[in-house]
């Protein structure tokens, strides 16, 4: 046989084999490798008490009336009614739980059914809050968002600048009757340990904030009566522990499995407060959770609360809260910032903005224009000055007024204003100065308001969240799209 009959022989052979029933054909399309699924991730912002005039007063406090803040340039809006199941003005344990279960609840109560009755906490003689006195048939559990993420495999983590046992976050990892019990709140986190909440799985990925004297026995200077530690109890659970900014700094994300920092005994520092070699900023704390919980390759669920703005409006002192709100959104643009480098589009990431419910802060008078506040500007912490003439307006007794105002509040003057007739910029405008209330109430005590308040998204499903809705209606429109 001469070398081209060789050749063709072989030829068919090698044919003949690849076309047999036990071998793959030498021409069949190779199958790619499955794609891995994106990360899907949903960050869940709740400014607490940012109602609708504190968010106005705020731009106008950081960057004058015609100037945006980042929660202004999300795409997708809408207006949210808050009430609760018993209360038209709602506190924020049933109005963040019905965000975050789409169950409608008492005031006071944390992630419960309709049914479930608040019932106050018995103290001990030093007002520490006793254990769980519920009641045996006292409501049931309401599933939480961050619960179904859990369950999906997703990570999850709470971020907050109150006490991590506070009414919002608490709404998202623990069920009980009265949000004062934040012992057992506090325990419902630790994995395994008396009282978890079992339905967090292998636990929160990441928790931070302030309240560590929840999770401190009395002994060591906290308010735990059953003795537990519960830091020494996560870090048994493979918990790194952060108490400062520094130690925050220091966590490598990649090494971390779970993250619990709590910076203060009690509340966070009000961020006109803060020192920020101590305290991290709620920005800094945001971009590290979502550093820890990204290695989660199904995605996260994470939710954070710029809580103290409710606080200072509490307490009137309106400068504390405007600085607050500042300082909430300046963490909701570092998080855009973080999510788009991943995911540029925003394809596979939901990010919301709302308010728990609203305060009685107004704005008064026909003010001229102020622009931003500076050192040298009290701008909207300022008193009215006419629109024409620039001249303080004066009330019908011949007294200055400020901006702005509430409706109730611990400064309200007896009888005539008269005797304030020198009040100034420099007055309103202080760190500490309590904004005049109409009606008059106990320090600190100045009451939430009941008006809709105001919620932003952008990303995979914003397009869902328009008109006006109920508060149980965020939670499905979340849950649907994320897919949980």
């Amino acid at each position: 046989m001469n070398r081209k009959s060789l050749l063709l022989a072989g030829l068919s052979a090698a044919l003949i084999a690849g076309c047999s029933s036990d071998s793959t054909p030498v021409n069949a399309p190779v199958t790619p490798p499955p794609v891995a699924a994106a990360p899907k991730n949903v960050i869940f912002f709740l400014g607490d008490g940012m109602g609708m005039t504190t968010m106005t007063a705020a731009r106008i406090y950081s960057v004058g009336e015609d100037g945006e803040l980042t929660v202004d340039t999300l795409p997708e809006t809408a207006f949210v009614k808050t009430y609760s199941n018993d209360a038209q003005v709602t506190d924020s344990a049933p109005s963040m739980s019905a965000y975050m279960t789409g169950v409608k609840m008492n005031n006071e109560v944390i992630s419960m059914s309709p049914n479930t009755v608040a019932v106050d906490p018995v103290a001990d003689a030093n007002g520490n809050k006793l254990g769980n006195n519920c009641g045996a048939n006292n409501g049931t559990a309401a599933t939480t968002l961050l619960e179904l993420a859990k369950a999906q495999g997703l990570a999850a983590g709470v971020v907050t600048t109150t006490r991590v046992t506070h009414a919002t976050p608490a709404a998202t990892y623990s069920h009980i009757c009265h949000r004062d019990l934040e012992n057992d709140i506090a325990a419902a986190s630790v994995p395994g340990g008396t009282g978890y909440n079992s339905a967090l799985g292998a636990g929160l990925d990441v928790l931070l904030g302030g309240g560590s004297q929840f999770f401190t026995p009395v002994k060591d200077g906290g308010k735990r009566s059953d003795g537990r530690n519960l830091i020494t109890e996560m870090k048994a659970k493979n918990a790194a522990f952060v108490s400062n900014v520094t130690e925050l700094n220091a966590i490598d994300a990649g090494k971390t499995e779970r993250l619990l920092g709590l910076f203060t005994s009690s509340h966070m520092s009000y961020d006109l407060d803060r020192d920020p070699a101590k305290e991290p900023s709620l920005a800094e704390m945001t971009t590290k959770a979502m550093d820890v919980l990204a290695k989660n390759s199904k995605g996260y669920f994470l939710m954070v609360e710029g809580g103290r703005i409710d606080h200072a409006l509490h307490e009137t002192t309106a400068k504390k809260a405007l600085q607050d709100m500042v300082a909430f959104d300046n963490a909701i643009k570092a998080a855009l910032a973080k999510a788009r480098v991943s995911d540029p589009e925003l394809k596979n990431t939901l990010v919301v903005v709302t308010a728990d419910h609203d305060h009685t802060l107004v704005l008064n008078g026909y003010a001229k224009r102020t622009g931003k506040t500076t050192a040298a500007n009290a701008g909207v912490l300022g008193v009215v000055k006419n629109y024409v003439t620039g001249a303080a307006d004066k009330d019908l007794d011949g007294a200055p007024y400020s901006i702005i105002g509430f409706g109730n509040g611990e400064n309200r003057t007896q009888g005539s204003r008269s005797a304030m007739a020198s009040l100034d910029d420099s007055v309103t405008g202080s760190n500490t100065y309590h904004q005049e209330a109409v009606v008059r109430m106990g320090a600190g005590s100045e009451t939430h308001g009941g008006t809709d308040v105001f919620l932003a998204a952008t990303g995979k499903g914003a397009e869902t969240f328009t008109g006006t809705i109920d508060n149980t209606k965020v939670y499905s429109l979340v849950k649907a799209a994320a897919g949980l």
